[in-house]
């Protein structure tokens, strides 16, 4: 094994109601903000609980939350240009994946002088970033953590990773309290899509003594979110191990990688709207199966972690369960099973394949793949 270095970048701070010293967090870093909210949470009256902190440590702000349901480069352009106009001195964001990127990208394009699309172009990003705040309300975040901001490019709808400075956020809240407006079916998509994220980072070819501890205390506090502690040491409520989960699963991604149902979810989200976590769960037992056929070892693990394997089963009959559960539950939820479930053809599929199998994280997801291996991936769950 390499040499192992790990840098603690940005800050955390998870807990309930954390949000309300929101204000206290944002004096640290400036004065005035430009805070990107997505419009959802005005719907579920979320908003308030954003900004009043910022209202009673008198700090300046204003609101940007014309975000569509897939946010592209047509969107970061107009967030880019009121941030550049507001002579803002740091950028607070509270919402899902999409509102994230889009706060990240302006905190690490805000200084910089050329064109937006040179930068999709290869063209580095080379100045200082604005200070930066997270408030991840879907509990958990596949880039928050790392060097790469996804971005749609509007003209091909094609994904983008930029790459951004280490340092960009400067921290992210975690409050299990914004959650408490998701339905039960959210819940259950959410859940299963950090259960995704945590078993690919645990596959990849990237994973570590590090982000394997993570990834096996995620799925640990999974298990307690999902079906209950087996012994009545532990009382935290559901949501609060949710979001904990949420949180080291995106951690020990962000110190391994993502795996081969994230990106096709991420190509399939930018091309044709369609909910990413839908999408991963609906791949999360094919990814299973796959796994079983080069790590089973890995894959019991994970299931008798989570509690569906046993001690007394064989590595192979774990793998087997894992795989009915995760459809089970999914039934449970009434979510889709299968990708023609969500109103998209094969043909449609295929051009996501093409283009998962073009980004440069395909190099490091749990096994060698091409376009192809994906397509075929894709072909057993449609």
């Amino acid at each position: 094994m390499g040499d192992f270095t790990f840098r603690i970048s940005p800050n955390i701070i998870l807990g309930s109601y954390t949000a309300s010293r929101l204000g206290q967090f944002a004096e640290e870093y400036g004065s005035r903000y430009m805070v990107i909210v997505d419009p959802l949470l005005k719907e579920v009256n979320l908003i308030d609980k954003i900004l009043q902190p910022l209202t009673e440590h008198q700090v300046n702000y204003f609101v940007f939350d014309d975000i569509p349901n897939v946010a592209n480069s047509k969107t970061l352009e107009q967030a880019l240009k009121l941030a550049r106009e507001g002579h803002i001195q740091g950028i607070i964001v509270a919402g899902g994946a999409k509102a994230l990127n889009v706060a990240r990208a302006v905190s690490a394009l805000f200084a910089e002088k050329q064109n937006l699309y040179n930068y999709f172009d290869d063209t580095q990003i080379t100045a200082e970033p604005l200070p930066l705040i997270c408030l991840p309300t879907t509990l958990r975040d596949m880039f928050v953590f790392t060097d790469k901001v996804s971005i749609i490019d509007s003209r091909n709808q094609h994904i983008k990773l930029l790459k951004v400075a280490n340092n960009l956020t400067k921290l992210v809240v975690f409050d299990s309290a914004l959650s408490v407006t998701l339905s039960e079916n959210q819940t259950a998509s959410i859940s299963l899509d950090i259960l995704c994220i945590a078993l690919e980072a645990y596959l990849s070819q990237k994973a570590t003594f590090f982000s394997d501890m993570i990834i096996e205390k995620t799925l640990e506090l999974l298990s307690y979110a999902l079906d209950g502690s087996p012994t009545l040491s532990v009382t935290t409520p559901s949501e609060e191990l949710l979001c904990q989960s949420g949180l080291m699963a995106s951690l020990g991604s962000a110190t391994s990688s993502l795996g081969a149902a994230s990106l096709l979810s991420l190509c399939i989200n930018a091309r044709f709207s369609i909910s990413r976590a839908l999408v991963s769960g609906i791949l999360l037992p094919h990814i299973i199966e796959d796994g079983a056929t080069f790590k089973v070892d890995r894959i019991a693990k994970v299931a008798r972690i989570m509690r569906i394997g046993t001690a007394e089963m064989s590595d192979t009959e774990c793998a087997e369960k894992f795989a009915s559960d995760i459809r089970q539950r999914l039934a449970k939820a009434q979510l889709p099973s299968r990708l023609k479930d969500l109103n998209i053809s094969i043909e449609q599929l295929s051009l996501a394949a093409e283009e998962a199998g073009r980004l440069e994280l395909i190099n490091s997801v749990q096994r060698s793949m091409s376009s192809d291996d994906l397509f075929d991936m894709v072909k057993k769950a449609f």
